[in-house]
């Protein structure tokens, strides 16, 4: 019996790695002699990095940068075995987390430690940069990213402006770096926002970073005058493509400074983890998360996991703390069989503290049930 484990985190109290180890422990209770493979996942988001680094029995490499305000800190970022692939994220070198309640400001935020990120990757002779930007404290449309790669932005008396999102409406000049950045760029994006408008950047995001009303229009106009000035220079229209606002605007930065390719962050965590290839064999999976619900089954790496194994006929169940889906819909997700962890009502603190061994616990049920059951595959279902 072969069973491959392809959680996602359960936010706020283990991560995917912890999760494995514990389905791991609920497994060897139930079926000693299993063959498990191990494969923690993310979606893009916080964690991406060091999971893809592991998946590819890459390294971490710590590099000085700055921070979101410009402060010096260390950050991180994973190299594969082969040192042909970086994987880095934004969070890391300019995430909110970086910065204290009252630091929240995205007029004075920038990306460029990311930047510097990418810099050094490069100098490790990386040819893949794939950038995960969830978690941004910043609004400056990739202005510190390119900044940190030798582009200038000057403005209308000619002097070179700071590459945070307060000086978006003062670019009049962009200079490009006097060497070709040559390397193939993949960006997580699981947003449709454009660049600016109602819809855009600044009034879907920037309040979240710290912005009042006042700053919010400040920067969508900053951002509008940006694409005008990319559009007028360069003749590349970026302000529409979907994806384009997400991470204060950094989407559209990959696109025009890195010539970058936009893709769900499942997507690409499937695919870097050749997840499909890992499935020869393999008689089960098990995936999960925090909490299952609608959301989830839009796009989240529990369906992703789950559409990938169900057209290999492989069944999958999927764990979880909060499950809010119906039979019918999880069916149509691909997905055999969910549960929750929960054996009892519990107050949210309580439930943390005790994920580690509720997932053990309701892991070796789900395997005691498969064996005895056979669960079919989810394909095979009629819906």
């Amino acid at each position: 019996m072969k069973i491959l484990l392809a959680p996602d985190k359960f936010r706020g109290s283990l991560s995917a790695i912890e999760v494995c180890n514990a389905m791991t422990e609920g497994i060897r209770l139930a079926q000693p002699n299993a063959e498990i493979v191990a494969l923690p996942m993310a979606d893009g988001g916080e964690g991406t990095a060091e999971l893809l680094t592991m998946a590819t029995n890459g390294q971490m490499r710590q590099v000085p940068v700055q921070d979101p305000l410009g402060r010096p800190i260390n950050a991180t970022y994973g190299l594969s075995a082969d040192g042909k692939t970086a994987f880095v994220e934004m969070a890391a070198a300019s995430g909110l987390s970086l910065l204290t309640q009252a630091e929240r400001n995205p007029l004075l935020t920038t990306t460029f430690g990311t930047g510097q990120l990418i810099a050094d990757a490069r100098q490790q002779g990386a040819t893949h940069i794939v950038l995960a930007i969830g978690g941004s404290a910043t609004t400056d449309a990739g202005m510190g990213v390119a900044a940190a790669l030798g582009w200038q932005f000057f403005d209308k008396n000619q002097q070179e402006l700071t590459p945070v999102g307060q000086n978006l409406g003062k670019i009049e000049r962009i200079e490009k770096p006097h060497w070709p950045t040559k390397f193939k760029t993949t960006v997580a994006c699981d947003v449709n926002n454009p660049l600016f408008g109602p819809n855009g950047a600044a009034y879907v995001y920037a309040p979240q970073k710290g912005a009042t009303p006042e700053m919010v229009q400040q920067l969508d106009a900053g951002l509008q005058h940006f694409s005008a000035i990319i559009k007028r220079d360069f003749g590349v229209e970026i302000a529409d493509t979907p994806g384009a606002g997400a991470a204060g605007g950094l989407g559209a930065g990959a696109l025009f400074f890195l010539n970058a390719t936009l893709q769900s962050g499942v997507t690409m965590v499937l695919e870097q983890t050749q997840f499909t290839a890992q499935l020869a064999g393999v008689d089960l999976v098990l995936t999960g998360e925090g909490k299952i619900d609608t959301q989830t089954l839009q796009g989240k790496l529990v369906a992703g996991v789950a559409a990938v194994a169900a057209a290999q006929n492989v069944p999958v169940v999927a764990l979880c703390g909060t499950l809010l889906v119906n039979p019918a819909t999880l069916r149509h997700a691909g997905i055999a069989y969910a549960a929750s962890i929960l054996s009892r009502p519990a107050p949210l603190e309580e439930a943390i503290t005790h994920a580690y061994e509720d997932v053990k616990n309701a892991t070796f049920s789900v395997i005691n049930l498969w064996q005895t059951a056979q669960i079919s595959p989810a394909t095979e279902w009629e819906t």
